[in-house]
């Protein structure tokens, strides 16, 4: 199997080649927190690059509950015209386009000002940095019933749009992760404690998704493969869980691993866990093929084509790229025409490992910013500098989003 073979989904939907655009938050929303044009030129240069799966970075299903300020929301129709337009760009030139839909729960910044829900009240242990969340409210029977509509109601109107699929957030320390965690699930009812009763929220979501779409979309999970702290979600507790995905329609399952507390879809653990350069879950994507009847996708840090044809030749149907495309887009299409471009950025050495990820996440986004200008990417510019522009960032478009909050109230 090479890396730009088809793949055939279980719904009977195809994808061109082997090869994904993993999610990245892009925050590049407009004013009314809908898909801006800069968004849009940013998938267009993505669909041009060959990648036969383009994945969208974080889109809420809740316009109260945001991963970050100028994130993208469909919670209603009001903007679909908008996304049937980015549904349209990012297939154009033939790759299947999915929506990432996600809640995420307590890993809310503090400064948009709402409430942020989680299965309990637990805070983020970011050490100094922990101050910038604010403390979560455990949610209550009827929270969990409105947010797994929601999941639902966001994914009719990404079929509506016309989207090829959805995927469903449940890694990265968001909050269907955080019902799965039992450091951050303390619940003593049926959504918590035992792992069926942490999964109850994901499984009820999937149920619910699917119903809410025709039998043709495509319907995936993102789901970390560890946590990568100690007494959290484990690779064995991820591979019971495929188990229970196994009987409910789901087409791909996503493999990564981490939150904001471990980082380890950047390369860091807190469990004492050295994680590979590339590739970082393919080990664990070994065992968890031994019981998944869905493809699985495996993601984290693939910037060569021998590292994504190893994926496909141990058994993984999709090579998940991030951070390489952002730094060359084309990134696939060089690959098919026998480039050997290996694109990736300089790790950052500092000492604070919580600034460093962030630098690196904003070292990321600075490309995504150009991409959508349709300029090229600057891999060399300062750590310092993209940190310090992406905080002003941050905080205009939270000023902004407060003011549209209190609008739409």
């Amino acid at each position: 199997m090479n890396v730009f073979d088809e793949l055939v989904l279980p719904n009977g939907s195809r994808i061109p080649n082997r090869i994904a655009k993993a999610a990245m938050e892009e925050n590049m929303a407009d004013a009314d927190h809908a898909p801006s044009d800069s968004l849009l030129q940013l998938y267009q240069t993505w669909a041009d690059g060959g990648a036969g799966l383009l994945i969208s970075g974080n889109v809420m299903v809740d316009s109260r509950a945001m991963t970050g300020p100028g994130g993208v929301v469909l919670e209603d129709d009001r903007h679909l015209a908008r996304f049937t337009r980015w549904a349209q760009t990012g297939q154009a030139n033939g790759a299947q386009f999915w929506l990432q839909i996600n809640h995420p729960g307590r890993q809310m910044p503090a400064e948009l000002g709402q409430t942020a829900w989680a299965p309990s009240a637990v805070p983020l242990d970011l050490g100094n940095m922990s101050k910038h969340f604010a403390m979560p409210q455990a949610m209550s029977q009827p929270m969990i019933d409105e947010t797994i509509a929601r999941f639902a109601t966001s994914a009719r109107l990404a079929e509506r749009a016309g989207f090829s699929g959805v995927e469903i957030h449940a890694a990265h320390g968001y909050l269907i992760s955080q019902f799965l965690s039992p450091l951050s699930n303390q619940r003593t009812d049926q959504w918590g404690g035992s792992l069926e009763n942490r999964a109850r929220l994901l499984l009820a979501i999937v149920r619910a998704v699917r119903a809410a779409v025709s039998p043709q979309f495509a319907v995936a999970v993102k789901l970390n493969s560890a946590d990568f702290q100690r007494g959290g979600f484990s690779a064995d507790d991820a591979l019971q869980v495929v188990g229970m995905l196994n009987d409910l329609a789901v087409d791909l399952v996503e493999l990564s691993g981490g939150s904001y507390e471990a980082p380890a879809m950047q390369g860091a653990a807190r469990d004492g866990r050295t994680l590979a350069r590339e590739a970082y879950f393919l080990e664990f994507a070994a065992a968890i093929q031994q019981v998944a009847k869905m493809p699985l996708m495996v993601t984290g840090g693939i910037r060569r084509l021998p590292v994504a044809q190893q994926v496909i030749d141990s058994g993984g149907a999709l090579a998940g790229i991030g951070t390489a495309l952002a730094l060359d887009p084309a990134l696939p299409r060089a690959w098919r025409q026998g480039q050997h471009s290996e694109p990736r950025l300089s790790p950052i050495g500092w000492k604070n490992k919580t600034l460093a990820s962030l630098a690196n996440m904003a070292l990321v986004k600075f490309q995504l910013r150009r991409l959508g200008r349709d300029k090229k990417p600057a891999p060399q510019v300062s750590p310092l500098r993209a940190l310090l522009e992406q905080q002003v960032i941050n905080a205009l478009s939270a000023r902004r989003y407060r003011r549209w909050i209190r609008a739409r109230e």
